[in-house]
């Protein structure tokens, strides 16, 4: 399916043809960079407060740890958000639907950057986590319906190359336009790219009536199905692990591998480039062999936490191995929700829920497990976790029925 009809959007269940198509229309392509716009905006605010929190924390007259929590907000919020969005947006049009979550995260970004209190920059993050998380669990359904279903891998990797590229620059251009023109500046800029982003979402987003209802009891039904909870199991067991150990890879670098500042700031840029690579080449092995795709992410993660677990005292094995572990992680936003979708294609908004509280849960928990085992166990505790996650995950793709 290369042009969008209304028709195609009609249909309640996607078929997954194995074969995708070779290219797609102009308007197709507007409208998929419509999506990787949003999402680029959306997780850019996502990640801003990384570089701002110094200053943040001093303006607003509260610990660093305290303002830490404006990240926690954004995820709590989103993980119930997730669970409830397909169910509460009912029969709207998802372009409008889209187009909302836009304004809200607008919304949210000028609220957090005026906020004359700590409270009121709370609410603007939790308002961003509603937008963020809708977003995601309403992502894979939509991208199957503008590029068809044989090609969702593909659509995925250009919407969340918004996110490796997001994830590379909000930190650090917010740390710059934070000490030139302040906190508040850098967070209204995330306002500014919300707006640009809605912008092209009414432009280009075909028109898309909702193709069926959604309802938490369906969401448990599809909870049933053997297949999504193998794909929710292999989100838990591989993202769990990432963020166990990569949170702590700065430690790692410094202790074991004994790099200065600078050496590590080239280490995790090699880290990011990596990804964004591997976001293209996880696109292209979902689409062509899902289960080989979630073995190779896997294994590579795997592989690549290992060798640095056993060699990381050498400068070369850990920028090399820690760019393979960026390149891993490039492929997992995309080959771990396509790999879930495949479990319920008549599904796919709801399944798109269970996949971003997946993710919500498994970040925290690696969160919360990686720093027990690093106070525990030393730098290198938490990557032998990622280790045994990722080889399990592995396991688990190996073991996966065929399609």
């Amino acid at each position: 399916m290369t042009d969008t009809t209304t028709s195609d959007f009609e249909e309640a269940a996607v078929d997954f043809d194995p074969a995708p198509p070779a290219t797609w229309s102009a308007t197709t392509w507007l409208a998929v960079l419509s999506m990787a716009a949003t999402s680029f905006a959306l997780v850019s605010a996502e990640f801003l407060p990384a570089g701002l929190l110094t200053p943040l924390a001093r303006d607003m007259g509260v610990s660093e740890g305290t303002a830490g929590q404006v990240v926690t907000a954004t995820a709590s919020v989103g993980a119930v958000t997730a669970l409830l969005s397909n169910v509460l947006i009912g029969q709207l049009n998802r372009k409008t639907v889209l187009v909302f979550l836009s304004a809200l995260a607008i919304g949210s970004n000028l609220l957090a950057a005026f906020a004359t209190d700590f409270w009121l920059l709370l609410i603007g993050r939790a308002g961003l986590g509603i937008a963020l998380s809708a977003f995601w669990a309403l992502s894979v359904a939509v991208v199957a319906r503008l590029v068809g279903a044989g090609a969702t891998g593909r659509g995925m990797a250009i919407v969340t190359l918004g996110v490796s590229l997001a994830t590379i620059a909000a930190p650090s251009m917010g740390a710059l336009i934070s000490d030139w023109l302040g906190w508040r500046t850098a967070m209204a800029a995330t306002a500014g790219l919300a707006a640009l982003a809605m912008l092209l979402q009414a432009l280009f987003l075909p028109t898309l009536p909702a193709s069926g209802s959604n309802s938490i009891g369906g969401v448990w039904q599809l909870v049933r199905r053997r297949r999504v909870q193998l794909g929710m199991l292999a989100i838990l067991l591989l993202m769990t692990g990432h963020f166990a150990g990569s949170v702590y890879v700065r430690p790692f670098l410094e202790q074991v591998t004994n790099l200065s500042t600078g050496p590590i700031a080239l280490t995790l840029l090699g880290f990011g480039i990596a990804a964004v690579i591997g976001n293209v080449a996880g696109g292209r092995m979902a689409d062509a062999n899902i289960r080989l795709a979630l073995a190779t992410t896997a294994g590579l993660m795997a592989l690549a936490s290992l060798a640095l677990v056993l060699w990381g005292s050498q400068v070369s094995i850990a920028f090399g191995f820690a760019t393979l572990w960026g390149f891993a992680f490039g492929m997992a936003p995309v080959v771990l929700p396509t790999n879930l979708s495949r479990g319920a294609p008549d599904a796919l908004e709801t399944a798109g829920s269970l996949m971003v509280v997946s993710f919500q849960v498994a970040i925290t928990i690696g969160a919360v497990i990686g720093g027990y085992v690093v106070d525990t166990l030393g730098p290198t505790g938490p990557l032998s976790l990622t280790v045994l996650l990722a080889a399990s995950t592995l396991l688990l793709a190996v073991l996966q029925p065929r399609d």
